[in-house]
């Protein structure tokens, strides 16, 4: 313990290095929830593809769509 009071004796200089580490935190949490959107939107435009692609192979001869189940 004795360190981490050596290093923040004092308050002002404490409360200014924490208050920054908050902003870099802050900064990173909005980038990964920026990421996580991105990812998000991502999954789900590959999921629409893949919605229709099996809903294409079912509409065609039935070779495609035994294909298509077997796989699953």
């Amino acid at each position: 313990m004795l360190r981490g009071t050596d290093r923040q004796a004092d308050p002002a200089a404490a409360t200014a290095s924490l208050a920054a580490e908050a902003a870099l935190l802050e900064g990173r949490l909005s980038q990964l929830r920026e990421a996580i959107h991105t990812v998000d939107a991502r999954i789900e435009s590959i999921s629409e593809t893949l919605r229709r692609l099996r809903h294409t192979a079912s509409g065609s001869d039935d070779g495609e769509s035994d294909s298509a189940t077997h796989h699953h």
